[in-house]
């Protein structure tokens, strides 16, 4: 893919902020929801809090945050054409904060009719949407890694949606479906179909950008999502194969040695970067790549250790370094380092040539982004810390929520630098005319 970035097609800038706006307070739900119900919010990930906690961050905080990035990446960096953005994120986005709301209510309630619209809802906007960002990346005329990792991305959301519709239909109309079998897809497909590698499409081609690093291995990038989908396809077998149970482990140490080879080139990568100085998306990074290097090493622990792989808060410890460990981690970073970029790009094509924008570092202040990053932090070590010590289950909610509030308060002030500048700017050129 060509380096340089198509600026003329950038959508209105109203486009992805509504997504941005919108995600960290789906992470405040589930803070709360953890100082709501306590302990028993993670005793299993199958108690009603987990899920409902789990779908807050997964299809609330995270698909709102890669949603949104994509409708601005697709078109300014992989040059692809999507149709008519702000009638996309105007239909797209109210649908799936609605549709959200009310699966996060049909776990917490259990009612049946709640997990039906929900599913009807998600199928129709994500359909919508994947149907318009998959056109726009196929036609595209660029080539290269990140091209195949979005288009492979944006097929695992549609394997992903279509699993989570299967699985509220079964439990809305509640029918005899191997609903753990299909569980388990969902989420691989999930994790690591879509978020893993969406996350790694947008790495190889920002990482080198923004943190001035040398580029991903070619290999790497070449391979991963061929080889990640492959090994999908393996692990979904287990829905047809009686006896997959007995290579099912291979499976998936198979998927943990992939991310684990992201994870390793990142880290190196930003070793070898030239600007030594860090940054919150730097720190950011580094964070959900050590997260995401703990998950295969617990994995392997469980193995050696099988009392603690069956423990029902095994399957717990894995979900919260995924989900606040790597994907949290990693969209606060890219969020910080994206929204003052926007606000840059759209306020230089306001200023012309008459005069220059901003600096970025004067649309968020740095020392609340190292802020809220430490307190994000913190709020993963108690939660880590709340799945052998249940009665930690509060306090890490708590500061969970206090993180992600945080988080959006930051990105709101993002968005005053920007309205604040685009009136000094207009001002001026007014002052100018007369």
């Amino acid at each position: 893919m060509h380096p340089n970035l198509s600026f003329e097609q950038a959508p209105p800038i109203s486009v992805p902020y509504r997504f941005f706006l919108t995600a960290p307070w789906f992470g405040v739900a589930a803070g709360l929801l953890l100082v709501w119900m306590g302990a028993d919010a993670l005793a299993s990930r199958w108690v009603p809090g987990a899920l409902a906690a789990t779908h807050l961050l997964t299809a609330g905080f995270m698909l709102q945050a890669m949603a949104g990035a994509l409708l601005q990446f697709v078109p300014v960096a992989a040059g692809g054409n999507v149709w008519r953005p702000r009638l996309l994120a105007g239909v797209a986005h109210p649908a799936l904060v609605i549709a959200v709301i009310l699966l996060v209510l049909a776990f917490l309630i259990g009612a049946r009719d709640l997990f039906l619209v929900a599913a009807a809802i998600f199928a129709v906007a994500i359909s919508g949407y994947v149907i318009v960002v998959g056109t726009a990346l196929r036609r595209t005329p660029a080539q290269g890694t990140t091209i195949l990792a979005l288009r492979t991305a944006i097929f695992g959301l549609a394997i992903t949606v279509i699993l989570g519709v299967v699985l509220a239909g079964g439990l809305g109309l509640q029918k005899v479906w191997p609903l753990i079998e299909i569980t388990n897809i969902h989420a691989a497909w999930g994790l690591g179909g879509w978020a893993l590698l969406l996350l790694a499409g947008v790495s190889y081609y920002v990482i080198p950008m923004f943190q001035l690093t040398p580029a991903y291995p070619a290999w790497l990038t070449r391979w991963l999502p061929r080889a990640l989908l492959l090994i999908l396809a393996i692990w979904s077998l287990q829905l047809m194969d009686g006896a997959f149970q007995q290579w099912q482990r291979w499976v998936l140490l198979a998927g943990l040695i992939l991310a684990a080879a992201f994870a390793v080139s990142t880290l190196i990568l930003q070793f070898r970067r030239r600007r030594k100085v860090p940054d919150p998306t730097l720190v950011f990074f580094r964070g959900a790549m050590l997260a995401l290097l703990a998950i295969p090493l617990s994995a392997l622990v469980f193995e050696a250790m099988p009392e603690l792989g069956s423990h029902p808060r095994g399957a717990v410890w894995l979900g919260v370094l995924a989900l606040p460990g790597v994907f949290v981690s990693a969209i606060s970073g890219m969020l910080y380092k994206i929204m003052p970029f926007l606000n840059w790009l759209h306020l230089q094509r306001l200023c012309g040539l008459t005069m220059l924008p901003p600096n970025m570092k004067r649309m968020i202040p740095e020392s609340l982004m190292f802020g809220q990053m430490r307190l994000h932090f913190a709020a993963l070590a108690v939660l880590l810390a709340s799945v052998p010590w249940p009665e930690l289950t509060r306090p890490a909610g708590l500061l969970f929520a206090a993180s992600c509030a945080w988080l959006g308060g930051n990105l709101v002030i993002g968005v005053r630098s920007y309205l604040i500048f685009r009136d000094q700017i207009r001002a001026g050129d007014a002052g100018r005319e007369s």
